[in-house]
């Protein structure tokens, strides 16, 4: 029996050249949401505002 391999890449999943921002803010076409072929996208971003200095 063969091995699952295990996949530790934590990076980008998206090949290099693509614009990531525009493919990740891309919405799933309505036949996309029909067959569950979507990924849910969660935004983390840094306010890096200093307050009070």
């Amino acid at each position: 029996m063969a091995k699952k391999q295990e996949n530790n890449n934590f990076g980008p999943t998206l090949a290099p050249g693509i614009d990531d921002r525009a493919e990740l803010e891309k919405s799933a076409t309505k036949e996309e949401l029909e067959n569950g072929d979507f990924t849910s996208v969660t935004t983390l971003s840094l306010d890096e505002v200093d307050a009070g200095r």
